[in-house]
């Protein structure tokens, strides 16, 4: 469910929203900014289905292999 709230800003924060992010658009934004610092999941329970997932945990670990071999051949 969607609410309305009504907030106050600097009238340069304002302006820039506007330029910036653009109209219809700002509450998203804004939206996406707030929600990791009030909407807290559980992480340890996400984490726990995920590894359980042994496709996802096979792909990730095939990625991670790869990262490192690119990392290791770079010089220093």
């Amino acid at each position: 469910m969607r609410r309305k709230l009504t907030i106050t800003v600097d009238e340069r924060v304002y302006a820039g929203l506007h330029r910036v992010i653009g109209r219809r658009r700002i509450s998203g934004f804004i939206e996406s900014l707030v929600m990791p610092h009030v909407v807290r999941e559980d992480l340890a329970e996400a984490y726990r289905q995920m590894s359980e997932d042994e496709t996802r945990e096979a792909e990730a670990l095939a990625w991670a292999e790869t990262t490192v071999v690119d990392v290791a051949d770079e010089p220093r």
